[in-house]
């Protein structure tokens, strides 16, 4: 039960009649009589909230940025007309609008009522639940009760970085040979002869097709395809840490780490897909979050999303050597490694290094992160005593970032370092250059 504002009116009306009243005790016990009489007919006359039955549809997946539309489906199947407010409760996060509806809901009736959700969040968003107020005709009290009517929707990564694609891929294209410039790199697999033209590289000369055609014959090179690329994704502590663009514009909010790294495996898994390479991932920190392998070009992105639509950064150490472990166990011919971190020296001086050389005597490994444009940002403000301060400071952070990625490429492992905007360019340009120089 509930009681409204104009039961509180009436109250206040009947404290203006025993104040005039002559005798004061009878006209509060009569207007108490008369008030708690009104309420309990009002309550009596409203329509029952108990028997409601509820259906939802609309949209299960929806990309962080974009707007989803629910429908909710209300059935009357008691005698009395249903006449009040209605709230579909979710969590803040799923930025759910309108917050209350009205209700007029008929005997044996049904209604739909929509309802916006604007997630600012990736991940699952369930709904709460569904309370109905139902007000009796003389609008004094109302029932209210409570229904639990399950929906979730899944909120996917934007993939911001899709921008850079085509851009990619024409480079990519050019590499497979379909424009004039043909490359020639170790590992690379032989497609065609043709004749010698100056510039050449001498050693593509092929000898035996040059005796037989009297003329200088070269071998043409495409990058190798059907090769194996492991993306896997740090979901420790140190992705947690929220980081936004050095533009600092909308389209570019302040995301974890590990957002932005899911971005950049988009990218890069669309990309290698495309090249005709298989992609697998891998999300880890302390255990396995999820592991995605095997996957068709055209169904790689959708199984991406999805699987990384709930993932969230634990705040706990990750365990580098559980992590290396895991990725021999999954990969046991030779493939690129990809591992999206955080380049925080403290952290990989006492997690990845120690056990980096297992992983890069059978793998070639790539490391990315990214760098924070608030650092940037700090190295250059040197105008007052507090900032000289935090420039020290930025400079620190900036050398020992330096130095985890000097001793990094000392193993032999390619890395990439850049702001969150320019992680997923650069990472796909790092992939590029290793197709075209024939190491994958």
């Amino acid at each position: 039960m509930a009681l409204t504002g104009r039961a509180g009116l009436v109250a206040a009306l009947g404290v203006v009649v025993v104040l005039l009243a002559p005798q004061p005790g009878l006209a509060v016990a009569g207007v108490c009589l008369l008030l708690a009489a009104a309420i309990a007919l009002d309550l009596f006359l409203a329509g029952a909230v108990r028997p409601l039955t509820f259906q939802r549809s609309g949209d299960r997946l929806v990309r962080l940025g974009q707007a989803a539309t629910i429908e909710l489906v209300v059935e009357n199947p008691g005698s009395r007309r249903v006449r009040g407010v209605l709230r579909d409760a979710w969590a803040p996060s799923a930025g759910a609008t309108p917050r209350e509806q009205p209700v007029d809901v008929p005997a044996g009736e049904r209604r739909r009522l929509v309802m916006t959700l604007s997630p600012s969040r990736r991940g699952d968003r369930e709904s709460v639940g569904v309370t109905v107020r139902s007000v009796g005709p003389l609008g004094l009290a109302a029932r209210q009760g409570g229904h639990s009517v399950p929906w979730t929707l899944r909120v996917l990564p934007p993939f911001l970085s899709r921008k850079h694609l085509p851009s990619r891929l024409a480079r990519l294209r050019e590499l497979e040979g379909r424009h004039p410039a043909l490359v020639r790199g170790q590992g690379t697999e032989f497609d065609s002869l043709r004749e010698y033209v100056v510039g050449d590289d001498v050693r593509s000369i092929d000898w035996r097709a040059t005796a037989r055609r009297h003329d200088v014959v070269v071998r043409t090179w495409r990058p190798e395809r059907d090769r194996r690329v492991l993306i896997v994704l740090d979901t420790g502590r140190t992705s947690a840490g929220r980081v936004g663009a050095a533009s600092g514009s909308a389209a570019m909010p302040e995301w974890p780490r590990l957002d932005w790294s899911m971005d950049a495996a988009l990218l890069l898994a669309a990309l290698a897909a495309r090249a005709g390479d298989r992609v697998d991932f891998l999300a880890y920190d302390r255990a396995v979050r999820a592991w995605v392998a095997g996957a068709s070009r055209t169904e790689l992105l959708s199984a991406l999303v999805n699987v990384m639509a709930p993932i969230e950064a634990e705040l706990i150490e990750a365990d580098s050597s559980g992590m290396v472990a895991a990725v021999l166990s999954r990969a046991k011919r030779r493939c690129l490694v990809v591992l999206l971190t955080d380049l925080n020296s403290s952290a990989l001086e006492e997690g990845l290094m120690p056990v980096l050389p297992q992983l890069s005597a059978r793998h070639l490994v790539l490391v990315a992160g990214v760098t924070d444009p608030l650092v940037e940002a700090m190295a250059a403000a040197r105008d007052t005593t507090e900032q000289v301060y935090d420039a020290a400071s930025a400079e620190q952070t900036r050398a020992d970032r330096k130095r985890i990625t000097a001793r990094l490429r000392r193993h032999g492992v390619e890395v990439v370092d850049a702001p969150p905007e320019d992680l997923a360019p650069a990472l796909a340009d790092a992939y590029l250059a290793l197709k075209a120089a024939g190491r994958l």
